[in-house]
This record gives structure tokens, sequence and C-alpha cells, in this order.
């Protein structure tokens, strides 16, 4: 398919143009313009560009592209060679953020949900980006930590009594701690998302609201690889998702 109606569809599918977002959403580097094979990625690392270019891509789709607000304009260093990698190749870089998160089916938060097996209640937050709902059965805090431990298949970080038992919870992949104390003031049992900072735990003690850090990269996993299968499957694409393993 030409590269540009893969651009204007997954613009409108995510609706892109309703997030205010730290970089752009959408091409950020263009390669050739007909896409037969595409593959998606968490991270724009070069790593994942030379798997990519291994694989016969001729898109590369992630959920952490380039040109970040505040980052240095120049191109050295690193933005230097993974800009020349893709160029040199041929291959386009396209990266969507924020709205991948807030997608309702397809995005990270949607996908982590139903990897926990929660039962979706709304959504909340900062442009929507928290979601928030119950588990099918009350369990302990251990119990739950466990499970999703093998689920994600990485150790999670936990705050909180073993023993205390949750059954509403909020989530956000990523690094979005930051939205703790929105997530206790929906009067949840359990926040999950994928980093931990300091003030963290005095938020966790002193509510009693359990928080669960299980990897920023292991949460937002899921969103990029159900879009790159949406729009194989739409448009006839060869699509593959390729992890580059990160343990934070």
């Amino acid at each position: 398919m030409k590269l540009i109606e893969l651009i204007d569809y997954t613009g409108q599918f995510l609706e892109i143009e309703r997030f205010r977002d730290y970089c752009p959403n959408g091409l950020q580097v263009q390669g050739r313009s007909e896409v037969g094979k595409l593959v998606t990625g968490v991270t724009a690392s070069l790593s994942l560009l030379e798997a990519a270019n291994r694989a016969g891509a001729d898109a590369i789709l992630v959920h952490h592209g380039y040109f970040w607000r505040n980052e240095s304009p120049v191109v050295t260093g690193i933005k230097h060679a993974r800009l020349k990698f893709l160029l040199q190749h041929d291959i386009s870089l396209l990266a969507y953020h924020l709205p991948l998160d807030a997608h309702q089916t397809l995005g990270n938060n949607a996908r982590l949900g139903q990897i926990m097996g929660a039962e979706l209640e709304g959504w909340a937050g900062e442009q929507n980006l928290i979601a928030y709902g119950r588990l099918p059965v009350e369990t302990t805090l251990g119990a739950f930590s466990d499970t999703l431990s093998n689920q994600l298949r990485r150790s999670p970080q936990v705050l909180g009594d073993p023993q205390k038992k949750v059954r509403r919870i909020a989530w956000c992949s990523g690094g979005a701690q930051g939205y703790f104390e929105t997530a206790i003031g929906l009067g949840v049992d359990l926040y999950i998302s994928g980093e931990i900072s300091e003030p963290t735990f005095h938020l966790a003690r002193e509510t009693g609201v359990a928080y669960i850090a299980a990897g920023h990269h292991a949460t937002e996993r899921y969103g990029v690889a159900a879009l790159g299968a949406h729009l194989a499957e739409k448009f006839a694409l060869a699509h593959e998702f390729i992890d580059i393993e990160n343990p934070i």
C-alpha cells in the first residue's frame, strides 16, 4: 500500500489531533513510498532498526519515536546513527505516543487491562489516560503481583502488604507514576503503572493504596503489537512485532 495511505488511516484511527503530546505523532522519518512489510516495536532503538531491516521492513511503527520536546535539535551521536540508518535503508519510521496509550480498544492501557483480566469501568485523569475497573474476584496483592509477573514476564516492584485485599484497580502503562494521586482519588485498592519514583512510596504508605511498578517496556508491548496486527489485517500487509528486551 502507499505510505501516505497508511499514515492517513492510522492518524485518523488513533485520533492523534485530540492529544497534547511531547513528540510528533505520525510519520517521523520518510522512507520508500510503498509499504509491504510493517515491523512494530516499543522503542525505535538502533537494535530495533537493525532487526527490522533484517526482517525486510519497509516501515517501522513504534510507541517511542524521536524528536521529544526539549531535547537537543542537533543531529549528532545516537540520533545521527539512528537517522542515518533509516535514511540509508530507505525505511520509514512512524511513532504514536499518547494516542496509542489511550486508544480504547487497541491501546496500551486497553490491552494491559485485558491481560490482567480487569473489567473496565471507565477512563480518568489527564487526557483520559488512566483506566480503572475491577477484578472478577477479590484477591490478595501478593497473589495478583505473582500472576502479573508471569503474564508480563518481569518481576514487578510492589508497595503494600502482600495480604491486602484488592478488587478495584486503576492502571496506566509506562512512566505514569505521577498519576498515582489521581488514581487514589478514584477509590481503588491498587494502582499499576510501569515505573516508580521516590514519592510513590510515601503516597502508598500514607494512603493505604497499593502500588505496582510492572515495567515501562513490559506494560507497553501490547498496544503497538495490536495496532500492527490491525493494520496488517486491514491492508493485507506482512507484519512482525519485534520485542527488543528491556528490563526497565
